[in-house]
């Protein structure tokens, strides 16, 4: 019983904070940013069409953190977010190992705790039935093509440079007759 307790709160801790972050980025919810600023954030590092590629991460954050949460048709959730958490990794990749400096810690953890969870099963304190076996493997194919995808984009983008941002920036006002400051370059501004 220890076991499936443990299982269960690490499901509901991941599951639901991956959740909750999939709604930030979908719907703007729990002071989320919305689609529109997570899609140019996405634009602005490289993973374009930036709009189509948040809705992408949105989703499988929103479902499968839902999916994971529940222990439905596992391990189709946990699957989903390993792929998604392998993205946020290499996205964090220039910033280093540790959260302190936007780096890729908390992905990378997140990545590790759905992969456990994927070999582990949900345990018996669980919504729903698992996936059968074909299912799993073709969701698994998916996923890691998808996110093979989404990765090879990522890495092969040049991301709009931090100053190139800032001197359009700094060009607009004067351009306008403003004298506003200069915004900070964009960013997706998550953790992912």
């Amino acid at each position: 019983m220890i076991r499936d307790t443990a299982l269960l709160g690490t499901r509901l801790v991941l599951g639901g904070y991956l959740a909750v972050h999939g709604a930030q980025k979908l719907l703007g919810a729990f002071g989320g940013r919305g689609l529109e600023a997570t899609g140019a954030g996405f634009d602005a590092i490289g993973l374009a069409p930036g709009k189509q590629m948040a809705v992408v991460a949105g989703v499988s954050e929103l479902g499968g953190g839902l999916l994971t949460a529940a222990g439905i048709a596992d391990p189709l959730g946990p699957l989903t977010l390993i792929g998604t958490m392998a993205v946020a990794s290499a996205t964090h990749r220039a910033k280093g190992p540790l959260a302190a400096r936007g780096g890729f810690e908390l992905p990378l953890t997140n990545l590790a705790a759905a992969a456990a969870l994927a070999a582990a099963g949900p345990g018996r304190l669980s919504v729903g039935p698992r996936l059968p076996r074909p299912l799993t493997a073709a969701a698994a194919a998916v996923g890691a093509a998808l996110a093979a995808g989404s990765l090879a984009r990522l890495l092969s983008a040049r991301p709009a440079a931090a100053d190139e941002l800032r001197s359009a920036a700094a060009d607009e006002p004067a351009r306008a007759g403003a004298g506003t400051a200069v915004p900070e370059a964009a960013g997706t501004g998550e953790e992912r």
